[in-house]
């Protein structure tokens, strides 16, 4: 039986690893042709102010944040994602692999393609990763991307550079 791959849920964070991701997304789309859903996920920002009251978020700052950033994904949208795919930006606030999960659940994505950052020893322990609660959480299948992506490569990017 082949899967039947109809949305594909990309999570963006603009670092060098999911821009990478999305790339090898946009050929896993057009094989499939499906349509994609980029997210990011702004973290809240919290400030304690001192440790009688706790720590609060500024909504002002987020507000800002959040419109920026949907600035940006559309504008990455825009700028790699051929216009023969249907693409949907996502701005999330939260936690990352939260609102990955949550999102996934209310699109009904049929796969999520997600970068690895490989960050190894302490910050591991200390932080764990993103594409790994998402990959042990998720309501459908996570396909991880590690750099170097076997058998994808950047043809234009090498052309470009020995010219």
């Amino acid at each position: 039986m082949e899967p039947e791959i109809k949305k594909v849920l990309v999570p963006i964070d603009f670092s060098d690893y999911s821009k990478n991701a999305l790339k090898y997304a946009i050929g896993f789309a057009k094989k499939f042709k499906a349509d994609m859903i980029l997210i990011y996920v702004v973290e809240p920002v919290i400030y304690p102010p001192d440790f009688s009251m706790g720590q609060i978020a500024i909504p002002a700052v987020s507000a800002e944040w959040d419109k920026k950033a949907k600035e940006e994904l559309d504008k990455l949208a825009k700028t790699e994602i051929p216009p023969d795919i249907n693409v949907t930006t996502v701005i999330k606030t939260g936690k990352p692999f939260v609102e990955i999960i949550d999102t996934a659940e209310e699109v009904d994505a049929d796969i999520i393609i997600i970068a690895t950052h490989g960050h190894s020893g302490v910050e591991h322990i200390l932080f764990g990763s993103t594409a790994e609660k998402v990959v042990r959480k998720a309501p459908c299948p996570v396909l991880t991307l590690r750099e170097p992506i076997k058998g994808f490569h950047f043809r234009e990017e090498i052309k470009k550079e020995s010219e």
